[in-house]
């Protein structure tokens, strides 16, 4: 009865993101949908597409075994980022009216700083579209009662999503999330409120989890301790700053005030509704203690799914399935469109100069099908968790990508050549750290990329310049946008019927 359910389900979210492609008329509208989204949408797309498996599954499992302290990359991390996009970078990115964030790059550091950039943001969807697909697999096996193998349930799910991502774009994206954030929504409410009455209200959940010590957050008064959960902390909160699928959000919007308050707000109910699965996976602790027992150290990803199969009425079933699907279809969605768009934009195009805007968005579809392709078989062989694989998704973008954007956008004197050294220290830096440093390090690779990285940018722009730059390139990238706003105002009032 559950698993027709959730093929039902599955086919009217297919179904609807397929009626969105009827939107899609050029590469404008496959990539940022023509930047027309309201406050809603851009709202529900932003808390959709960050509120996926690791969320539901990866961020509970984590929470049991470590506590508060173990869950500051994510959500601590993740919703102040979007926050943080929201209040700084928003609306400077929203003016410069760009298809990729890579074009940013491209305007203000040139060729080469565009292209390494971009391809550390396309490697870093590896892991975050990698643990949709994984979970995917994992929620088919459970509802299935095991008939349909994880692997199995990998392929129907990347297949499905590709459906209506491949035709439909960042319109189709768009349409779901908001289907999906409030199924989300009614779904982690509802379930939320049934397994609040099986242990005697949120309070007694809440009090038990005190006692266990289980909302100790801050680190211990120990130099090594204190770095390692700064490391954690701005892994997502800034590694995710310079990603495609935020960018995206950005400029989907239809106006720069939307841009901004739509990510703020949508990060936000990210970080609140985040607490939800956290009390859900902790009230199995009191509900079912040899469950939990079992799966702990096994696969605790499977703590949350089996209380509400073996707990939950059937309905109460059907609401959490119907949002965790809803959850890691959105997000995957997302993940997969994002970096096929960079790609094809900043990879590929540039190779073909005189590429038509037909064969353009074609290339992008194309892209979408092999990006899935390759993402489905990295998730078959990933040994990592949910939650590993989305931490460790961003570390390559902060070390990279992080202060060549924050430095581009904030920082006058940045160069060209500041840039390209920065990418190279940081990236440099981190690898040696990871692979030849010791096990446990006294800084994490991370962040000794991350300083690396703002060195190579402050020391490679104020040495002497070996790279061509444009000094002025700054201020046109801020200026140009308001003295083209400006020309726009002024030619809509001149033909105010043309444009009507």
């Amino acid at each position: 009865m559950l698993l027709w359910f959730v093929i039902i389900y599955w086919i009217i979210s297919v179904g609807i993101g397929l009626y969105a492609a009827t939107r899609v008329h050029n590469t404008k509208d496959f990539a940022v949908a023509g930047r027309h989204l309201p406050f809603y949408m851009v709202t529900a797309t932003v808390f959709a597409t960050w509120f996926g498996s690791e969320t539901v599954l990866g961020i509970p499992a984590t929470f049991l075994k470590e506590g508060l302290h173990g869950v500051v990359a994510d959500p601590f991390g993740s919703s102040l980022c979007l926050i943080l996009v929201g209040l700084f970078f928003a609306a400077p990115l929203y003016r410069m009216n760009l298809l990729t964030i890579g074009d940013f790059y491209k305007k203000r550091f040139g060729r080469g700083v565009e292209v390494l950039t971009t391809i550390a943001i396309v490697l870093s969807y590896l892991g975050w579209v990698g643990a949709q697909i994984t979970a995917l697999g994992l929620v088919f096996n459970v509802v299935s009662d095991g008939e349909i193998s994880k692997l199995a349930g990998m392929w129907i799910g990347s297949g499905t999503i590709l459906i209506y991502t491949i035709f439909g774009g960042m319109w189709a994206v768009a349409i779901t999330d908001l289907l999906q954030m409030i199924i989300i929504c009614i779904g982690m409410l509802y379930i939320g409120g049934s397994v609040s009455g099986m242990v005697g209200g949120v309070g007694a959940v809440v009090e038990h989890a005190t006692q266990a010590g289980k909302f100790s957050f801050w680190p211990a008064f120990d130099p090594k301790e204190i770095i390692g959960f700064v490391a954690a902390w701005i892994t997502m909160m800034l590694g995710s700053i310079p990603q495609q699928d935020v960018f995206q959000r950005v400029q989907s919007s239809k106006t720069e005030k939307i841009a901004v308050w739509g990510s703020v707000l949508g990060g936000s109910l990210y970080f609140l509704f985040a607490f939800v699965p956290m009390f859900l996976a902790y009230s199995a602790t009191m509900i079912d203690p040899q469950m939990v027992a079992d799966l702990i150290d096994v696969d605790p990803q499977l703590i949350l799914p089996r209380l509400v199969l073996e707990k939950a009425p059937l309905f109460a079933q059907v609401m959490f399935f119907g949002a965790l699907l809803s959850a890691i279809k959105s997000c995957a969605s997302a993940t997969l469109l994002a970096p096929s768009v960079t790609f094809t934009e900043n990879i590929l195009r540039p190779m073909v100069p005189h590429m038509s805007d037909h064969r353009l968005l074609r290339t992008m579809r194309l892209v979408t099908l092999i990006f899935t392709i390759l993402v489905t078989i990295y998730a078959m062989y990933s040994k990592a968790s949910i939650f590993k694989m989305v931490e460790n998704a961003y570390q390559i973008t902060l070390v990279s990508a992080f202060v060549p954007l924050a430095c581009g956008v904030y920082w006058r004197r940045a160069t060209n050549q500041g840039a390209l050294l920065s990418i190279f220290l940081g990236i440099s830096v981190w690898l040696s750290v990871l692979l030849a440093g010791p096990e446990d390090p006294f800084i994490p690779a991370q962040l000794a990329g991350l300083i690396a990285s703002a060195v190579g940018m402050v020391v490679g722009s104020l040495m002497r310049q070996f790279v061509h730059h444009d000094p002025h390139i700054h201020d046109q990238l801020r200026q140009g946008h308001h003295a083209h706003a400006a020309a726009e105002t002024h030619h809509v009032a001149e033909h105010p019927h043309h444009h009507a």
